[in-house]
């Protein structure tokens, strides 16, 4: 028998002759020489495997390391409200839990939809911050900006004004009056029974809308639809709405 070296010798010899006839297949299926030694080919792309797989480990290591530092877990976290996304808000079943603001001198009906859930909350109408009703009629009368429940109820009866909204109980989302569904009125001309009210405005359209499908014919009184001063009307500016509100005015004390 020869020596491994003659028998690899022997074995190249014959891998080369059946090449070149053309007749056999190339016969190394891997990227190393007979004799176990990683070519300078193999070298090369094993120096460029290591390298991306380095640079994969470090991009990882720096998009994990913040929050294992932190001590939370790596794993994808679900979205917050600093991202720009809230979750949707569910419906409620809501019941007007406010009486109606009028004496024997209110000569104006103004009506919304469903008192706000920060109305719900401090006990009065139009109380959400940014809501611009009372700087409207802070406005119109020429009057300080009141600031408390009964200041803003006083403001109201010494001008003829009268509160109330158009449903009893509603589901809604929030305070979004486009999510109002299975509607109940409130009873509109039991309030006109008992004071002098000469004309009614609805603020905003849903209000005028609803009014006038459910309240119009039992009350036996159109509403004039106003722009809603909702911060959800951002569209229309503060000047504007004083503007429009001057309707009321041939109607008030």
């Amino acid at each position: 028998m020869g020596t491994r070296e003659e028998k690899n010798w022997e074995l190249i010899g014959d891998v080369l002759a059946a090449e070149g006839s053309g007749k056999s297949p190339r016969v190394f299926s891997s990227r190393r020489t007979l004799f176990g030694i990683p070519s300078a080919l193999d070298q090369e792309l094993e120096a460029l495997s290591n390298e991306a797989a380095e640079r994969a480990r470090d991009q990882i290591a720096q998009e994990q390391g913040p929050r294992k530092a932190a001590g939370i877990d790596a794993a994808p976290r679900e979205p917050q409200p600093e991202d720009g996304w809230s979750a949707p808000t569910p419906a409620h079943r809501v019941v007007h839990p406010l009486d109606p603001v009028f004496d024997e001198q209110s000569s104006v009906l103004i009506l919304g939809t469903m008192p706000s859930p920060k109305s719900r909350e401090t006990g009065f109408y139009y109380n959400h911050p940014q809501n611009r009703f009372w700087k409207v009629m802070a406005a119109l009368f020429d009057e300080p900006l009141p600031a408390s429940n009964s200041e803003k109820r006083a403001l109201a009866l010494r001008h003829g004004i009268a509160l109330w909204d158009v449903l009893a109980e509603c589901t809604i989302k929030g305070a979004s009056d486009g999510s109002i569904a299975d509607c109940v009125p409130n009873d509109i001309g039991r309030l006109l029974g008992k004071a002098p009210i000469q004309a009614v405005f609805c603020t905003g359209a849903k209000a005028a809308e609803l009014y006038a499908k459910r309240c119009e014919a039992a009350a036996g009184m159109p509403a004039t639809r106003l722009p809603s001063t909702s911060p959800a009307n951002a569209a229309t500016s503060l000047d504007q709405l004083i503007e429009a509100y001057q309707a009321i005015l041939p109607f008030c004390r």
